[in-house]
């Protein structure tokens, strides 16, 4: 049973979580709508369409994740229920698979952050001024809460690791 109970923890946090990227989706969608009313300059207009984007991706990202996650938790009981061994195995697995997902990502998006901030360097117009800013404030936000959410996933493969190696004993 605590098998579950860490289970079913690690996934309401994993939803928890998600609801910060449909935060900051909520808010970039505001601050496309302020460039949009209130935008004077060509700057603030070039603004419009990158922060748009921005807060659409984040939001497709969030309503992902939570819903995935969500389901998560139901079928964990079933999983859980049917065969205990073999849920511990899949999550091990899954944990695993996990993890080094995000070796990737926490590579890749420093680097698309770089080429973001080159491109402010050298192509000096307000919409590649616009969308490099917008990709660095969104690839933050990304970093942000996929760094919470690998320390959690982290932790989790931990524990699943010591109640295997506790039930191999």
């Amino acid at each position: 049973m605590e098998l579950l109970k860490l289970a079913t923890e690690w996934a309401k946090d994993e939803v928890f979580s998600t609801r910060f990227f449909i935060l900051f989706s909520i808010l970039f969608l505001i601050a496309s709508i302020g460039f949009w009313q209130l935008g004077k300059t060509d700057l603030a207009r070039a603004y419009i369409i990158p922060t748009f984007v921005a807060g659409i991706l984040l939001i497709t990202i969030g309503f992902g994740l939570y819903f995935t996650n969500k389901s998560r938790i139901n079928q964990f009981e079933k999983a859980f229920n049917s065969d205990a061994p073999a849920f511990l195995q899949s999550e091990i697995e899954r944990s695993e698979s996990t993890l080094k997902e995000y070796t990737v990502v926490f590579k890749v998006i420093p680097s698309l952050i770089i080429i973001a901030a080159l491109l402010i360097l050298f192509i000096n117009t307000p919409i590649w001024r616009a969308i490099s800013i917008t990709t660095i404030a969104m690839l933050i936000v990304i970093l942000l809460v996929d760094g919470t959410a690998h320390s959690r996933i982290k932790a989790y493969h931990k524990e699943l690791k010591l109640i295997d190696e506790t039930r191999s004993a």
